[in-house]
This record gives structure tokens, C-alpha cells and sequence, in this order.
């Protein structure tokens, strides 16, 4: 009886195992260089509406969101993207889209710190971000 159980346990975490890996393989990381800036939630920033992203999703200060420019969405950087950014801490998600006019930009959302979005200023970055892989790259 011991033996069947122990047996089923095993059974259980290599099948476990493997589903995460299946799962982590579904998806690549990506690099790119991008201008970086940052934004709070300010209607002079933004809109009158200032909590709310063009996605439709309400920001809260503290929590780690971008805004990525259009063109950036046809490279995969699409509503909920996890992004990695060079020389800040965490993990962020793509949670706003900027005006038509940028390209090949990010910004970065800082609250209602406007001092430290003034320090960040603008910068150029490498970003990775994780899309799922295509049939191509399997």
C-alpha cells in the first residue's frame, strides 16, 4: 500500500513538473533599446481622468506599470506585457498605450512622485519583454 502511494506521489510531481515546463517554454524574452520616460497620474499629464489607463485599467500608485508607444504594440508589447527595464528594480506591466506621435518609447509610471519622474527624465534603456514563442522560433 506504502508502495502505490509513494508511487502516485512521484507519478504526480514529474507530471507536475513537466506541465511548468511545457509552459515556461511556451514563451521568450526579447530585447530592445527604447527612449525611457516617466508619467504620474496627473490630469495635466494625462486626462481628466488621470487614474485610468487607454486600456481601460486604474492605476494605483506603488504598483509597477508602463505606457508603451504604438508602433511598440505591433512588436508584442501588447495589454499586459511583463517588461523588464535596465537599471530599475522589478518586474512592470504594459498597462497604458501613448499617444500616436511616440515611438519606440516607454514611460514609466511613477504615481504622484512628479519629483521622481523629473529625476528619471529621458533616457535610453534595453527592455525585455516575454512573448509567446511563435511556430518559427519552436
Amino acid at each position: 500500500m506504502c508502495s502505490k502511494i509513494m508511487y502516485a506521489f512521484v507519478l504526480v510531481c514529474l507530471l507536475s513538473f513537466n506541465c511548468r515546463e511545457e509552459e515556461a517554454n511556451v514563451y521568450e524574452w526579447k530585447t530592445i533599446e527604447v527612449t525611457a520616460t516617466a508619467y504620474n497620474s496627473l490630469a495635466y499629464q494625462t486626462s481628466s481622468n488621470p487614474h485610468i489607463t487607454a486600456f481601460g485599467d486604474s492605476l494605483k500608485p506603488g504598483l509597477r506599470y508602463i505606457a508603451v508607444s504604438r508602433n511598440l504594440l505591433k512588436e508584442g508589447l501588447v495589454h499586459n506585457t511583463p517588461v523588464k527595464i535596465e537599471g530599475v528594480e522589478g518586474t512592470y506591466l504594459v498597462k497604458d498605450k501613448m499617444n500616436k506621435r511616440w515611438v519606440n518609447r516607454i514611460d514609466i509610471y511613477m504615481g504622484t512622485d512628479v519629483k521622481a519622474a523629473k529625476n528619471w527624465g529621458r533616457r535610453k534603456v534595453n527592455i525585455s519583454y516575454r512573448v509567446e514563442k511563435t511556430n518559427d522560433s519552436l
